[in-house]
């Protein structure tokens, strides 16, 4: 693959409902230009983009795949076209976000037989939101059941206007053998090896062909003032003349054209590739904004101009170790070259270029701006930085922070996998940084942390894990979160604490009077020295403090940290000899054991602010199922894209799977943020099943009533 010049590369992303046929799409269209031999099977596991063991052995897509390949198209030129596969399934959208990043033009693939999935509208508010111009392909047209004027209505129905049918079908099913091609006039029939002839329009299609020309015409001249002055003065405008206004407006975003065909028989998959030349943008047609030192600058993708070139993905390779994709927002990147990345600032040395194609790797001199091309062996260059010829701080803004809503305890299966996991999980996060690893302190009684991985959906944090053993060679085991519950004293009491030992020789003594009260929530510890008279000398009040804390940390009478006290240290007794520092620690910590058995303490839980996002027919349920979950509605607001907004606050305990329920409850469309609010009082009735079930969860005690 000889090296392209910008204005003929087209980065693409195929985006789409889970099942759609994006990557078998992709393999019509690597075959039909040549670049593989045969087209693959997702059924068999021998497609180009899904070639992982997880992608294989489930039949999906799971992360992002850069499929290049080169077409002549009709204008006499030949392109590069760097296809982007990404995954359809809502647990992977970082690889989405990821594509629409760097990506041109964004085909959205719909399927002829199950039409607007929620995976499409997803797709489409994903590209609205980064101002990425859409060409909608529907595929699948020759299955049973298909229905291409069906699919049609639901577009227009779901987007609005700027659908633009370019293409009818000719026959459907089993049946669908060519397309009528909208803006000439004229109908297309295709041979078994993909290639297509003239024919006549049937009679069947040639009415509504007409009289779409007419209104797709009429659309596209809309938009241009001088060729929409000479089409009311009764000129007729050519197909090619279409064809150049059109793909303005697709470059602008005010038309979205529509075309058919099938990634299984080939149908019209030529005719796609023609129109990704033709009618989509190029990088030079779409400049970049990034933020130098805070500023916006616009960065055009001048082959001439200085390096600068952006971390989109980051994977592991069993052969050559780390990879990193990157685009060339400018300048000419060469094998070899030497460049800062301005965010670490290391020096990074290009040791050898190459294309991907799946797991292929195409060895490449150069590559100019707007391509797109990977780079081993980066040291210090993390997803979503960029690298330059200078140290200049440059950051390209990319899309808001996904959420990580579901979570699972990791537990290393030996010592060894003990040592290694923080490093592999380092490196998984590096790989798919929709991924997140915390590590949450004991919960009071001598329980041990948690290392806790993070991310979108349960089949995301499989997936990981399975990846975690295949790559990383780290073997875990999967437990629940533990709740970050909490306890304190339930009301005012004053207590001794004593320390007397006596055994011969230097013995230890020390007596603390102490008023330990509720503090309020979210107040902490609060030490209070109110000692007159010298009865415990100054020397010893940070060793009465420090006891008091240590014996919070240990837990309470139902064996949570202590928290939110206002300890008041009132009187005292030492002795000259026998008392110590640790006399005084020990002292106080009794003192507040018995200060906690004596008054009685209550449980605290996390309370989150949550706000969820969902279509209007399904508030109702929506709602019904946070009053279910112990959760209090504080407002609900009506969005402008007839979706509605609630805000509640609910326990943290109910929301460990709450991602996974939502989407059952909204088909979907539901979306949800959550942050800690406050802590609050665990009802009575649920202490007394919480100690019942070990100390873990409430997680749908409450429901389970």
């Amino acid at each position: 693959m000889g090296t392209a010049t910008t204005p003929r590369i087209r980065n693409v992303v195929l985006l789409g409902h889970s099942g759609a046929g994006k990557t078998t799409l992709v393999e019509a269209l690597l075959h039909r230009a040549g670049a593989i031999p045969r087209p693959g099977r997702v059924e068999d596991g021998s497609t180009v983009c899904d070639h992982e063991p997880e992608e294989v052995r489930r039949g999906i897509s799971l992360s992002l795949a850069v499929a290049p390949f080169e077409w002549a198209a009709p204008d006499g030129q030949t392109y590069k076209v760097n296809l982007l596969d990404t995954p359809g399934y809502a647990d992977f959208v970082g690889a989405v976000d990821a594509g629409v990043q760097v990506a041109d033009l964004a085909v959205i693939v719909v399927s002829a037989v199950d039409g607007v999935e929620v995976g499409t509208e997803h797709a489409w508010q994903r590209c609205v939101a980064a101002g990425l111009p859409r060409l909608v392909f529907v595929t699948k047209e020759d299955r049973p059941r298909a229905d291409f004027h069906r699919v049609l209505d639901q577009l227009r129905g779901t987007f609005g206007a700027g659908i633009v049918p370019l293409e009818l079908p000719l026959g459907e099913e089993d049946a669908f053998h060519g397309v009528a091609d909208v803006l000439s006039d004229e109908g297309l029939a295709y041979d078994p090896d993909g290639r297509h002839h003239a024919c006549p329009v049937p009679d069947d299609v040639a009415a509504e062909e007409h009289r779409l020309h007419d209104e797709v015409a009429e659309e596209i001249v809309s938009g241009d003032d001088e060729q929409l002055e000479r089409y009311l003065a009764g000129e007729v405008p050519t197909g090619e003349e279409l064809g150049r206004t059109l793909a303005h407006e697709v470059r602008d975003g005010l038309e979205v054209p529509v075309l058919v065909g099938s990634g299984i028989t080939g149908v019209a998959v030529d005719r796609l590739a023609d129109y990704l030349c033709t009618l989509g943008p190029s990088p030079a047609d779409r400049p970049r904004t990034v933020l130098v030192g805070g500023t916006e600058v616009t960065v055009d993708a001048d082959p001439a101009g200085d390096p600068l070139a952006f971390v989109f993905r980051t994977l592991a390779d069993p052969f050559v170790g780390q990879v990193s994709l990157l685009k060339v927002l400018s300048g000419t990147v060469r094998g070899e070259d030497h460049l800062v990345n301005t965010t670490t600032g290391a020096d990074e040395r290009l040791h050898g270029l190459f294309t991907l194609r799946g797991k292929e790797h195409v060895p490449v001199t150069e590559v100019v701006a707007g391509d797109v091309v990977a780079v081993a062996k980066l040291q210090a260059s993390p997803t979503g930085t960029a690298l330059g010829s200078r140290t200049t701080p440059v950051r390209v803004p990319g899309p808001p922070e996904r959420p990580a809503p579901f979570a699972l305890a990791l537990r290393p299966v030996t010592q060894a996998d003990d040592d290694k996991l923080s490093g592999a999980l380092a490196r998984l996060v590096g790989e798919d940084p929709t991924l997140r690893v915390d590590r949450t302190g004991g919960s009071g009684g001598g329980r041990q942390g948690q290392t806790v991985l993070r991310g979108i959906g349960d089949t995301h944090l499989a997936v990981a894990l399975e990846r975690l053993a295949r790559k990383f060679g780290v073997h875990v085991e999967a437990e629940d979160v533990r709740v970050g519950y909490r306890e304190t004293i339930a009301r005012e009491v004053r207590v001794e604490g004593k320390v007397k030992k006596q055994s011969g020789g230097h013995g230890q003594f020390a007596v603390v009077q102490l008023t330990v009260s509720p503090a309020p929530r979210g107040s902490g510890f609060q030490f209070v020295d109110s000692v007159v008279g010298g009865a415990i000398p100054r020397g010893y009040l940070p060793a009465v403090e420090r006891g008091l804390t240590e014996a919070m940390s240990a837990g309470g009478p139902h064996g949570y940290p202590v928290v939110d006290l206002r300890v008041e240290v009132t009187d005292g007794k030492y002795h000259s000899v026998d008392s110590s520092d640790m006399a005084f620690r020990t002292a106080a910590g009794h003192g507040l054991r018995e200060a906690l058995t004596t008054a009685g303490s209550v449980v605290l839980e996390p309370v989150s602010a949550v706000t969820v996002t969902v279509p209007a027919a399904s508030q109702g349920d929506v709602l019904g199922d946070l009053s279910a979950r112990r959760g209090r509605i504080v407002a609900t607001t009506a969005l402008d894209d007839g979706r509605h907004e609630i805000r509640a606050l609910v326990p943290e305990a109910e929301l460990a799977r709450y991602v996974l329920e939502l989407r059952s409850l909204t088909g979907g469309r539901g979306q949800f943020v959550a942050e800690h609010d406050h802590d609050d009082v665990v009802p009575a009735h649920l202490v007394d099943r919480l100690a019942a079930g070990g100390g873990g969860s409430l997680a749908h005690v409450s429901r389970a009533r």
